[in-house]
């Protein structure tokens, strides 16, 4: 297997010149380079871009919703046990971090202005949506732990509207969000070694009840990245999600 220094020769850099953001991106096959470049911060999984690897400071959009307060506090107090344990620091990482499922991820080169113009619009008559978090999982050799929600046909449409009115913005999407594709999760931890990977997933998996859950509310963040990790994801636009 090539080393992880042989990709990023071949990573493709794309500069934003006015906003002075850089981006290398590559696809790493998964496997012992993926996971020792997780590990040491030369590989990042974003929740906009899926796994990437990135040098200077670069700001993407992501469109995430939130749940009613008391399964955002119940996720969070999660995060501190799995912090106060020494296995993962999730909820440390980035600034402004709030438990969410991302519903859409955009690159620096949407028009936002625009953007949430049409997401105002899109979102003013919508209803909140009940979603059942029932299960723990996680994606291959990413050292990442998620809660999943039931797929029901009601969340599964609630996604697939999204990105039918969107669908002028597709070019500057994140593919792993379109329908068909999307994988929705919530994180409950990242950066996992494989001894944390298997304490997380035992813990959560005694530790997190059922979760019935309300979307109340779709934000806009802006994720701003800076050498290659993702310091803050502060709120752009929020839209609350009218009561049933």
């Amino acid at each position: 297997m090539k080393c992880l220094s042989c990709y990023l020769r071949k990573a493709f850099l794309h500069s934003i010149i006015g906003n002075q953001c850089s981006i290398a991106k590559v696809v790493i096959p998964f496997g012992d380079d993926m996971r020792a470049g997780l590990l040491n911060d030369a590989v990042e999984y974003s929740p906009l871009q899926g796994f990437i690897v990135m040098e200077g400071v670069m700001d993407l959009y992501g469109v995430v919703a939130h749940f009613d307060q008391d399964t955002e506090l119940y996720i969070k107090q999660v995060w501190k046990e799995l912090s106060d344990n020494a296995v993962s620091r999730y909820a440390e990482e980035v600034q402004d971090r709030r438990p969410h499922i991302t519903i859409a991820g955009y690159d620096s080169d949407v028009d936002i202005d625009k953007f949430i113009s049409d997401f105002d619009c899109f979102y003013e008559s919508k209803k909140q949506l009940s979603i059942t978090l029932n299960s723990i999982g996680t994606f291959l050799n990413s050292g990442i732990v998620f809660l999943a929600p039931v797929p029901s046909q009601e969340f599964l449409t609630f996604h697939a509207n999204y990105h039918h009115f969107f669908e002028k913005y597709r070019m500057n999407a994140e593919s792993q969000y379109l329908p068909n594709i999307w994988i929705p999760h919530c994180t409950i931890a990242n950066r996992l070694n494989d001894e944390n990977l298997k304490e997380a997933m035992v813990y959560c998996t005694k530790r997190i009840e059922t979760l019935h859950a309300t979307i109340n509310e779709i934000t806009v963040i802006k994720a701003i990245y800076e050498n290659g990790k993702c310091i803050k994801s502060p709120s752009i636009y929020t839209k609350a999600l009218r009561f049933v």
